[in-house]
């Protein structure tokens, strides 16, 4: 979170939240070593093409490579390998276990480091930090409600909403601007993200067929 907020200050909203659109790629690329899942040649082929989008986001516009997106590039990584130590974690403890130590824990870090920075917001932005503290525990949980209640191949294709939501606030509000590369480069990774979740439900639903016929 630390690390997202620091790219939509630094980078932009929805240059930021377009490359955290590779999220589920870089989960399907991660699952391996990490879960010990088997990737065919098709999601293969889908991270290979959902990479090569993120390379057209981050394609430089002029004579120099951006060293700043690296940052929303460590973000993504980040929250791949919290997805992934969430689904290992499962299969032991439910969600709401999850979700109570992260933010037990995450409270705890921040509230040690936070003195260090700490600067007192105008009487104007304590309401705006209330909400911000609402619809971020709120969306989070709801979420993993989500995911307890549909399938992921359900619920992934959603989430590239706030690549949109991102897009529209970041034009509208903060003057930010779409370049070409931005927005093919954003196709491509969703489109590759939601075939890769797609194909992950299907394997899913064969590996499970095949253990129920080997029960009987």
């Amino acid at each position: 979170m630390v690390l997202a907020i620091t790219c939509f200050a630094i980078i932009g909203l929805a240059r930021s939240q377009a490359i955290f659109s590779a999220t589920p790629i870089l989960i399907a690329l991660l699952a391996m070593p990490i879960l010990g899942e088997r990737v065919g040649w098709r999601r293969w082929a889908a991270i290979g093409v959902g990479l090569f989008g993120v390379l057209l986001i981050l394609k430089p516009e002029g004579e120099f490579f951006d060293v700043k997106l690296l940052l929303a590039v460590t973000s993504c990584f980040n929250f791949a390998f919290y997805v992934i130590a969430t689904r290992l974690v499962s299969r032991d403890d439910s969600s709401m276990t999850s979700f109570f130590y992260t933010g037990v824990i995450g409270g705890v870090t921040m509230t040690l480091i936070g003195p260090f920075y700490w600067s007192w917001m105008s009487p104007g932005d304590w309401g705006w930090m209330a909400l911000v503290c609402m619809t971020s525990i709120s969306s989070h949980y709801f979420l993993i409600r989500a995911y307890d209640i549909l399938d992921a191949a359900a619920v992934q294709p959603l989430t590239y909403l706030s690549l949109v939501y991102a897009s529209i606030i970041g034009m509208a509000i903060y003057g930010e601007t779409l370049s070409f590369n931005m927005i093919v480069g954003s196709v491509i990774v969703v489109a590759a993200g939601i075939f890769t979740v797609w194909r992950e439900h299907v394997v899913g639903r064969r590996t499970a067929a095949a253990e129920a016929l080997r029960v009987e």
